[in-house]
């Protein structure tokens, strides 16, 4: 008789529950129509659902490899390599699966009069630690009233007041280059990598407006925007 280890167990029950998910909302479809793919060896789905077990798990994939039988079968290079691969277009990716999510899950179980909402988060990120960041600016935190290196990461979300999704995301650095403190390497223009570093130098409320386009075209109905008053 065989006997499953209880963290084996447990990573295998959360890879299947992750593949039915997959499955069900199509996210193949969604990874290529997010130009999210690989030419050769593991495929970018593989890759995906390894690192949803991993924030399941409470694990780093640097631990997931060192305290358990890792169900990986490839290296963090691979992972990174994708996670950094500057054509794909993650923002698509995240609205479309929230979208789906919404309208076959969500909504049909909603009463007609509950109030729809996108929901606008502006937080700061601090890196004070960090020197060679691309990017990397002079932020004020406005809870601490003091600045300090680091970004804001500017959030767009809906919710129906008892569920929430996010839908997109930009980390926003300064539209002022004296305030930037490292400068980002050159990407070609075509690719999601450059929209997303011109996104980050404009003003608050224009990379909040570009956020809610992309929510909005997610097809995902809402009565109001809810945003910080203090976004700039």
């Amino acid at each position: 008789m065989n006997i499953i280890p209880q963290n084996d167990y447990d990573a295998s029950e959360i890879l299947s529950t992750i593949s039915r998910f997959f499955k069900q909302f199509d996210i193949v479809k969604k990874l290529k129509q997010s130009n999210c793919k690989k030419a050769k060896g593991i495929s970018a789905v593989e890759v995906l659902k390894y690192l949803f077990t991993l924030v399941f798990k409470g694990r780093s994939m640097y631990m997931d490899q060192r305290l358990s039988s890792s169900e990986a079968g490839f290296s963090d290079d691979t992972a990174y390599r994708l996670l950094n691969d500057g054509r794909i277009n993650w923002n698509h990716l995240i609205s479309s699966t929230a979208a789906d999510i919404a309208n076959q899950v969500i909504l049909p179980a909603d009463s007609d009069d509950r109030v729809k909402a996108f929901v606008v988060d502006d937080s700061v990120i601090s890196r004070n630690r960090s020197k060679n960041v691309e990017l990397l600016t002079k932020v004020f935190d406005h809870a601490h009233h003091i600045f300090l290196n680091g970004f804001r990461m500017l959030t767009i979300g809906w919710t129906d007041g008892e569920s929430f999704l996010p839908l997109a995301a930009s980390l926003l650095s300064s539209e002022n280059p004296d305030t930037r403190i490292k400068e980002a390497r050159p990407f070609n223009k075509r690719f999601n990598a450059y929209k997303r570093r011109e996104l980050s130098m404009t003003k608050g409320t224009d990379a909040m407006i570009t956020l809610l386009k992309t929510a909005k075209a997610s097809g995902i109905p809402a009565d109001y925007v809810n945003f910080p008053r203090g976004l700039h």
